[in-house]
């Protein structure tokens, strides 16, 4: 992935996932399997897809020691992952604050742990919106019930003109997505925002920021994309059914992170082979499998 400016990833992984009770009562929502694998993987794959190499993941204090756990310090996936803690739900703007000495003066992804990506043009789209210098790129979907999510109004040009947060009256059924790639100006635009009406730090209210500066910049996902927010327990299902029937037909898997670095030549067959033994069961074997150079 040539010329891209992020390295920098927040995966936000916290929240109390109330919606999910009382499945999520003992464990943290992005634990939870989406079919053959914990939720976490899969907004992790999507970071490693756009080439980012250095991950701070956020979560509540007590759920940090079994993401830890599972993911330890990214070594074997040949990147680095560390740990902040945030004490209680403020809004997802909040992980800007949580992460900025992690960013520092760098361009940052914010990818939300529970949102779900996969399809053949994945890549390339994520690819387009590395390489953009300058501004915000937000990734939009259409769906049924706009009002549930934040919508992002387009022109006939496909420029945003205007972007909302759950608005009872929405203007298009597009919905902004959980994944955001900013340059460093988010930090700032994050550190002046007031809580809104829901006592929230709004990321609604950071991608506002750059639309006001002609910032703003917009990738609507085709069919060939695949977004799922698995917020609920019929999209967790939903969720699982569709990456069983995905890798049923293409006889792979989906948002595999060991796969994915090693593709990526971030580790070695030697490597692989070891996750792949310490994985018992059928997802070592499949990395077993895997075609080795």
């Amino acid at each position: 992935m040539s010329a891209s400016y992020f390295q920098k990833g927040i995966l936000l992984a916290g929240g109390l996932g109330t919606r999910l009770d009382p499945t999520t009562r003992a464990v943290n929502k992005q634990l939870l399997p989406v079919y053959d694998k914990p939720l976490v993987y899969y907004p992790l794959s999507t970071l490693l897809l756009a080439g980012i190499r250095d991950v701070l993941l956020i979560s509540a204090p007590g759920d940090v020691p079994s993401f830890e756990r599972l993911l330890g310090d990214g070594s074997q996936l040949g990147i680095s992952i560390r740990y902040a803690v945030q004490d209680r739900p403020r809004g997802l703007a909040e992980a800007l604050l949580i992460g900025r000495d992690f960013v520092g003066p760098e361009h940052v992804a914010l990818a939300l742990g529970d949102n779900v990506f996969f399809g053949p043009a994945w890549h390339e789209v994520l690819a387009r919106s590395c390489r953009r210098e300058h501004g915000a790129t937000v990734f939009a979907y259409r769906v049924a019930e706009p009002s549930h999510y934040g919508v992002v109004e387009l022109d006939g040009g496909g420029r945003p003109v205007s972007i909302e947060e759950k608005p009872a009256g929405p203007k298009s059924d597009l919905a902004v997505t959980g994944l955001y790639f900013y340059d460093n100006r988010a930090l700032e635009i994050a550190a002046g925002l007031q809580p809104s009406a829901r006592g929230e730090l709004e990321i609604t209210d950071v991608n506002r920021g750059y639309l006001a500066e002609g910032m703003l910049h917009v990738e609507p996902l085709a069919g060939d994309v695949t977004w799922l927010d698995t917020g609920t327990h019929d999209a967790l299902w939903q969720a699982s059914n569709l990456v069983q029937a995905a890798q049923a037909r293409l006889g792979g898997k989906v948002c595999c992170p060991e796969e994915i670095a090693y593709a990526q030549g971030l580790i070695d067959a030697a490597q692989l082979e070891r996750l792949a033994a310490n994985s018992p069961g059928e997802y070592g074997q499949y990395l077993q499998r895997l075609p080795k150079d």
